[in-house]
């Protein structure tokens, strides 16, 4: 097919649930990507902050094609070997024990808050305005941002939401049904907004204090990519359950919720379950990316390649009025504009550069952990000239 045949086919048989951009990927290798036309680009964004540890990488295509001859699925029945070498590796990443296996970021989120109502014996879950949870009816729900959960309603009850980075609000909304307080250290689809220190510091006092379970959700900020393989230890705060996905299967869709062994024991069989949460190839593949991020040390290159592009932006910040912010942690970084970015996000692909606009004029960047200053230098001239441009 071409790329006017698949974008027809899409439009005939696939449910109108994005605003696609205009460009059929066709394969990748590292931090670029290519589409059926042949045009190259380099990828910004990592599809959504997935692809850690590049295209194609060799390590985790060996992983999924040896697992792949041997067995795809079997159910959690049994016992496989790639689950249980995972689980043990989160553990030694952690001061977690127990980890639940699901197939994406809302899953791993929707077991994080059943997990914390049926340990507490309570109901009501706190979480912040602007953050993003995932789009189950129950974790939109917990998303505090009305655009995407007011569609549905009505919603399951249970939850409220306060502004980020306000301790005396969240306080303030702490009730004697409070399971948990649930939050991002770093909220990627709500503007890239950074906790900070005073907050968290504040936030882990709060559930100590209060005998509050704290769920940190690191879909997005986890797997290395803040600078840590955990976003949440740059804080030094000491969550009860944490939940993992994008990163961490490499680009095969996984799920992990990790919990302390005092919350995890509250789960029994027949609480919760997934039927191909753990599967063999997932959970190699899965293998496969934590051995490559510790054989190359990923997590301090996300640090020192962060430090970097930021340094960059913000001397793009200095030449242009419209850039009001530049923010982020690692290689999770947002720049605020005093404008709309959707057109920037074009111009860019059009020049041969991937990336995003989220919550309407926060630019997002977020490549693969395997960036380099080539590769970011390249970035920052095509973005100084669509800058330039306006």
């Amino acid at each position: 097919m071409n790329t006017n045949e698949v974008m027809d086919n899409y439009d005939k048989y696939v449910m109108h649930t994005y605003g696609r951009q205009p460009i059929v990927l066709d394969h990748g290798h590292g931090v670029k990507v290519y589409d059926k036309d042949g045009n190259e680009y380099l990828d910004f964004f990592a599809g959504i902050a997935v692809n850690n540890v590049g295209q194609t990488n060799e390590k985790v295509v060996e992983a999924i094609k040896t697992q792949a001859e041997k067995m795809i699925h079997s159910s959690n029945i049994y016992y496989n070997e790639p689950a249980a070498v995972l689980a043990e590796k989160l553990a030694n990443k952690s001061h977690f024990t127990k980890t639940f296996f699901s197939n994406s970021g809302a899953e791993a989120n929707e077991a994080a808050i059943k997990l914390a109502r049926k340990a507490t014996g309570k109901g009501e879950i706190i979480t912040a305005l602007k953050s993003f949870h995932g789009r189950t009816m129950l974790t939109v729900t917990a998303t505090g941002q009305d655009q995407f959960s007011a569609p549905f309603k009505p919603l399951p009850s249970g939850f409220k939401h306060v502004p980020y980075n306000d301790l005396k609000a969240m306080e303030d909304a702490i009730s004697d049904d409070t399971a948990a307080i649930m939050l991002e250290v770093v909220q990627g689809e709500g503007g890239v907004n950074v906790a900070s220190q005073e907050y968290m510091d504040g936030i882990q006092k709060l559930c100590n204090d209060n005998n509050i379970l704290l769920i940190i959700d690191e879909v997005q900020t986890g797997v290395g990519r803040c600078g840590s393989f955990f976003a949440h230890d740059l804080f030094g705060i000491k969550p009860d359950i944490v939940s993992l996905a994008k990163g961490l299967g490499g680009g095969v869709p996984i799920g992990a919720t990790l919990a302390t062994e005092e919350v995890a024991s509250a789960f029994v069989p027949g609480d919760h379950g997934s039927t191909f949460g753990g599967n063999p190839l997932a959970t190699a593949a899965a293998d496969a990316v934590l051995d490559f991020m510790d054989e190359e040390n990923l997590s301090e290159n996300a640090k020192k390649m962060g430090e970097y592009l930021k340094d960059k932006l913000n001397t793009l910040k200095d030449k242009y009025d419209f850039v009001s912010d530049v923010r982020g942690l690692g290689l999770l970084v947002g720049i605020e504009l005093t404008m709309e970015g959707g057109d920037i996000v074009d111009k860019m692909r059009e020049k041969g550069v991937l990336i995003n606009c989220t919550a309407g004029n926060v630019l997002r960047i977020a490549p693969a952990l395997i960036i380099s200053k080539e590769d970011i230098d390249s970035m920052i001239e095509k973005l100084d000239e669509v800058f330039s441009e306006i």
